[in-house]
C-alpha cells in the first residue's frame, strides 16, 4: 500500500491542477468585460465579414428596414390614437 500512496498523491495533485484551470477558465468566461466583448464581437460580424473587413450590406438593411418599419408603425399607431 505504501507503494501506491505517491502515485495517489500525484493523482490528486493533478486532479487539483485540473480543477483549479477549470475554475480560471469559467472565471473568465463569466467575467461581466468578457461577456460584453464577446457579444460586442458576435453584433459586429453580423454586420461587418470579419474575413475581409467588408460590410455586409444585406443585413445593414435588413436592420435599417426594421428600424424604419418599426417606427412608420409607431407613428401611424400615434395618428390613428390621437
Amino acid at each position: 500500500m505504501s507503494n501506491d500512496l505517491p502515485s495517489l498523491e500525484r493523482e490528486i495533485e493533478e486532479t487539483r491542477e485540473r480543477l483549479a484551470g477549470t475554475i480560471d477558465q469559467l472565471l473568465y468566461r463569466a467575467h461581466p468585460k468578457t461577456i460584453v466583448s464577446r457579444e460586442v464581437s458576435q453584433v459586429r460580424a453580423f454586420f461587418v465579414d470579419t474575413a475581409t473587413g467588408q460590410p455586409r450590406t444585406d443585413n445593414i438593411l435588413k436592420v435599417a428596414g426594421t428600424v424604419v418599419g418599426a417606427i412608420a408603425l409607431f407613428v401611424t399607431i400615434r395618428k390613428v390614437a390621437s
